[in-house]
């Protein structure tokens, strides 16, 4: 007979990984009521977000600033052109260069976003304060795994 209290902490319910996944796809399925209205998928949102920042980006900055590889951050952009969100144009002084830009009806969206953040905001059920406490501390967990080889 084994004693359980001895085995090491191998079990999913004890993993970091299983609790960040498990964080990831309810924050999905919380923006999904608030983003179906607008006609956005979270990934189009976080597109959207990135541009409402910063205007003009050429499609390699967006997808370094996201972390999205080309294949998966064309389609996307493809669909926010085809709802009229953004239009790509070549970078007049380098056309190797595609640049994306809010139309008038992908900029008038900006308005819907903070009432999008203080819905999930709400619905944490944190403080402001421990929401910016974590945030900054999955960054750095972010940026510690990126360090292992």
């Amino acid at each position: 007979m084994t004693d359980e209290a001895s085995k090491p902490a191998v079990r999913l319910d004890q993993q970091l990984c299983f609790a960040l996944y498990g964080a990831a796809h309810a924050f999905t399925r919380a923006y999904k009521p608030l983003l179906d209205p607008l006609g956005l998928t979270y990934p189009q949102y976080i597109v959207m977000m990135a541009l409402w920042e910063k205007d003009g980006t050429t499609v390699k900055a967006l997808g370094t600033q996201l972390g999205l590889d080309s294949g998966t951050l064309s389609p996307l952009l493809r669909r926010l052109e085809l709802a009229s969100r953004i239009a790509k144009r070549r970078d007049e002084t380098d056309e190797r260069q595609v640049r994306i830009y809010l139309t008038a009806e992908g900029r008038a969206m900006e308005a819907a976003a903070e009432k999008i953040m203080l819905s999930i905001g709400r619905a944490t059920g944190c403080k402001m304060s421990e929401m910016v406490d974590l945030r900054d501390r999955l960054h750095l967990l972010k940026d510690n795994l990126e360090k292992v080889e």
